[in-house]
């Protein structure tokens, strides 16, 4: 079962819309009113609320980009050709 849903997973990333969807809202994530929402003084477990915001996002889109290219991989099969 987990390993049918993963295999899933792995496919449904694999589509180019995917990848311009999550391209569209990394680029969203960037601009001016999310960065001024987060832009307050207020902390978070001590760290400021735009460098969480910031690094969390950057921490968010390495996973996403690393489950793309983990879904290039299950397409390739093992001597490299595609299934």
């Amino acid at each position: 079962m987990k390993r049918d849903l993963k295999s899933s997973l792995l496919r449904r990333l694999h589509l180019n819309e995917s990848w311009v969807i999550f391209f569209v809202l990394g680029i969203i994530m960037m601009d001016f009113p999310f960065i001024q929402i987060f832009n307050v003084p207020a902390l978070l477990l001590g760290i400021p609320s735009l460098y969480l915001y910031l690094y969390v996002g950057w921490m968010v889109s390495i996973f996403v980009i690393y489950l793309f290219v983990k879904s290039v991989d299950h397409e390739d099969g093992p001597d490299g050709e595609r299934r």
